[in-house]
């Protein structure tokens, strides 16, 4: 069987997110490297994997998967491994709605494309990072109000989730635009997720192509 590829970037959440993903299932996999300052995500023949020309992508199985949620949900739902979703309808509900908080409503407005907009609209370098960290705050305060029943060390309990996954990519574009990490939760969350070997080796800094 063909290794799969990821078309990532070391910078990339979305790819980090993929990367712990990948290494919590078990699945080794190739990477193709594409520079996003440089625009290597709009080559055309990156555009003829995904046409939207964001990261990442994963060739695997014979198709091409878009999207770092449906990628990790597909790996949950076809490797081996811990399960990234909770079997029960409502932990299961509740679980994806703490991820997409991230993957939907947090890191879409404050990613590189949306801030590049900005910037072509006239606003300067003080206004556009101060989108980017109101956007960031905002989702991480309200993503720590939805996992503030729940007991650690992880996000809903004992065993690592999608929002897992999601939060620790999202705490590094946090760190990145110096948003005032004022969720002692998040980071506790953050701590015992680093101090496995999936996450620690998906991190950007490890990675080959990191500058």
């Amino acid at each position: 069987m063909t290794e799969p590829v990821l078309h990532g970037y070391f910078r990339s959440t979305a790819s980090y997110r993929v990367r712990i993903a990948l290494n919590l299932k078990g699945v080794a996999y190739a990477d193709a490297f594409h520079h996003l300052r440089k625009g290597e995500q709009r080559a055309p023949d990156y555009l003829a994997l995904n046409p939207q020309g964001l990261l990442p992508a994963l060739e695997i199985d014979g198709a091409v998967l878009t999207q770092s949620l449906a990628i990790c949900e597909y790996l949950d739902e076809t490797a081996a491994g811990p399960r990234l979703l909770p079997a029960d309808p409502i932990r299961r509900a509740r679980v994806r709605a703490a991820a997409q908080v991230i993957a939907c409503d947090t890191h879409p407005v404050q990613n590189l494309k949306i801030l590049d907009r900005l910037r072509g609209l006239g606003l300067d370098k003080e206004q556009v990072t101060g989108w980017a960290v109101q956007a960031i705050d905002e989702g991480l305060d309200a993503f720590d109000r939805l996992i503030a029943d729940e007991d650690g060390p992880y996000c809903f309990g004992n065993q690592v989730t999608l929002a897992d996954i999601f939060l620790v990519a999202q705490l590094v574009n946090a760190r990145r635009f110096c948003v005032d990490l004022r969720w002692p939760r998040l980071l506790a969350v953050e701590q015992a997720c680093l101090a496995l070997d999936a996450f620690n080796k998906a991190a950007p800094q490890n990675q080959p192509d990191a500058e």
